[in-house]
């Protein structure tokens, strides 16, 4: 996939809802900090909302890197109210159902990427699986369990008639 880099700070778009963001609870340490269901795929329009509300509870967020798989344009910076996310991306390194958010006062978080298109009941289970504490299941995995579990429904739920041999 080409991934096209836009080089200038956003600041034009109207403002987005609130972000759909869960942290885990508790501090056992896993491999999800939490997830984000982004209502698109534009990140210029998401981001802000994301870290408006990361701002507040977590600390200031400086900067988020994303996998350009799903991605089709990357800002380099995104304005938030009163200061500006630089956004990186990386290809191989980073599981393209991740974003990497970090901060001044925090680490860093590593959060699930709910696509955008996903159904609420799919959803649900995906946010369940990511702020599970403790939970050793990469961001891909759970993805992938999701869509098996979706295709196992999928097989049942078809009229036996309809079965070829």
């Amino acid at each position: 996939m080409a991934v096209t880099i836009d080089r200038t700070t956003t600041g034009e778009h109207a403002p987005s809802p609130p972000a759909r963001l869960s942290l885990t609870p508790g501090t056992a340490p896993g491999l999800l900090d939490g997830y984000w269901w982004p209502r698109s795929r534009d990140l210029s329009r998401e981001l802000p909302a994301l870290a408006a509300r990361l701002d507040h509870s977590w600390g200031r967020v400086t900067r988020v890197t994303v996998n350009p798989a799903f991605w089709p344009v990357i800002p380099r910076k995104v304005s938030v109210t009163g200061h500006t996310v630089h956004v990186g991306w990386f290809s191989n390194e980073q599981d393209p159902h991740k974003l990497l958010v970090f901060s001044y006062t925090a680490d860093r978080l590593d959060l699930l990427i709910i696509p955008p298109e996903t159904g609420p009941a799919a959803a649900a289970r995906l946010m369940y699986a990511a702020t599970t504490p403790g939970s050793l299941l990469t961001a891909s995995r759970l993805m992938e369990d999701e869509r098996a579990a979706d295709d196992a429904m999928a097989s049942q739920d078809q009229d036996p008639s309809d079965r070829r041999r």
